[in-house]
């Protein structure tokens, strides 16, 4: 079980690589094929937009079929066919289709780690190795940063596509030979598999969901897409900047996924842990939007706070599994996942509209402070309405399920 969470693991980084690369590429792509920041912004939402959408299917398919063959197949055809795809891109269209392949391809990695989690190993260590896979997953991140710059700009960024795709396709073959299911669940004799409304009527998912939705949008639309616009109008940062500065803010996720994992523990509370580490992800959000011509400098390190106290999605996925039986397991991971990558997705699309009317008539410097404020107010809004959900008792730790 442990070697093919492995293989997991790095279809993860892949996945976390391919959310996050458009921020480098942006200022080729714009030169090569025309591609402008709403284009971009538009391309990386649906990425997103299909990930989330997908999240239904790939639980039902979890809970029936098992991890293994979910997980390999959809990488390994949409990954592969959609990093192909983007290599032979001549304009924007091609790119926003590339990208719903891949987010279609991505969609099963993380929640078939989840899946294995919930069924193989105790209650109590589900926050800590949700928050490692995410950990170890975020190296991606970074690949997708001052490394990728690197290899662009030695390799072209058309062969740099085709070799990813060839490293998705292995990869999805590694996770479909190495990969184990764990047993069925038994369940009581006329007892229904569950379904979506099942997992409506549980009234403890109510107060989560907004901010679920919303606590990883700023983080991921900014490391994402437009951290690499922003340093370029700002700072008249080049790719090698752009690549430095992504790179800080993804070796802050990584470090915010390792520094939530124990926290529950440590405190004994969930709820109040993602709360105050949300309250001050929104407070970094606040310096971007209001402070006057802030420096590089200051710029970054804002960039990694919200990176790192951001990455509270671990942490409240441990809250929600709290509320889901075994047999609905897959679906309610996904379901969670659905709203967190789908409210990502949606506001990077929207994004790109509110970028376009700010920067209407003005400079493009000068619409950033409105955009970073699109970000701001849902998140303090989620905020205020989590304050009502339940945090759920710490869970004793229970002897796994039998593996095989």
């Amino acid at each position: 079980m442990r070697i093919g969470l492995a293989g997991l693991f790095v279809g993860y980084m892949l996945s976390q690589f391919y959310r996050a690369f458009l921020a480098v590429l942006s200022p080729t792509l714009g030169t090569e094929i025309g591609a402008a920041p709403e284009d971009l912004a538009r391309a990386s939402g649906l990425w997103f937009l299909a990930f989330a959408l997908m999240q239904i299917p790939v639980g039902e398919a979890l809970d029936r079929i098992g991890p293994r063959r979910t997980a390999a197949v959809l990488l390994g055809l949409g990954g592969g066919a959609g990093a192909l795809v983007f290599a032979g891109a001549q304009g924007p269209v091609a790119v926003q289709v590339a990208m719903v392949l891949i987010g279609i391809g991505c969609s099963p990695v993380l929640m078939a780690s989840y899946y294995i989690f919930a069924r193989v190993y105790s209650p109590a260590v589900f926050a800590t190795l949700a928050g490692a896979v995410i950990g170890v997953g975020s190296l991606g991140n970074i690949a997708g940063s001052r490394p990728l710059a690197l290899l662009v700009e030695a390799a072209g960024w058309r062969e740099t596509l085709t070799g990813l795709a060839v490293v998705t396709l292995l990869v999805a073959l590694v996770i479909w030979r190495l990969v184990q299911d764990p047993p069925p669940v038994e369940r009581a004799e006329g007892a229904s598999r569950g379904s979506l409304l099942d997992l409506l009527k549980v009234p403890g998912l109510w107060a989560i969901l907004p901010l679920i939705a919303t606590n990883y949008a700023p983080a991921a639309a900014i490391r994402g897409l437009w951290a690499g616009p922003y340093a370029e109008h700002a700072f008249g940062s080049g790719a090698a900047e752009i690549g430095t500065l992504t790179l800080v803010m993804g070796l802050a996720m990584v470090a915010g996924s390792f520094a939530y994992g124990p926290l529950d523990r440590l405190f004994g509370t969930r709820k109040w842990v993602v709360f105050w580490g949300n309250a001050l992800s929104a407070t970094c959000v606040a310096a971007l939007a209001f402070l006057p011509a802030p420096g590089l400098w200051t710029v970054t390190a804002l960039f990694a706070g919200l990176a790192f106290f951001g990455a509270s999605f671990p942490m409240m996925m441990a809250q929600g599994r709290g509320f889901f039986p075994p047999h609905l397991v897959g679906r309610g991971v996904t379901f969670l996942n659905m709203f967190s990558i789908g409210g990502v997705g949606l506001m990077q699309v929207l994004s790109g509209r509110v970028f376009a009317r700010a920067s209407a008539g003005t400079t493009a410097e000068a619409a950033y402070p409105i955009l970073f404020l699109f970000f701001l107010i849902p998140l303090i809004v989620s905020l205020a309405l989590y304050l009502f959900s339940h945090d759920r008792p710490m869970q004793p730790a229970a002897a796994p399920e039998p593996r095989t």
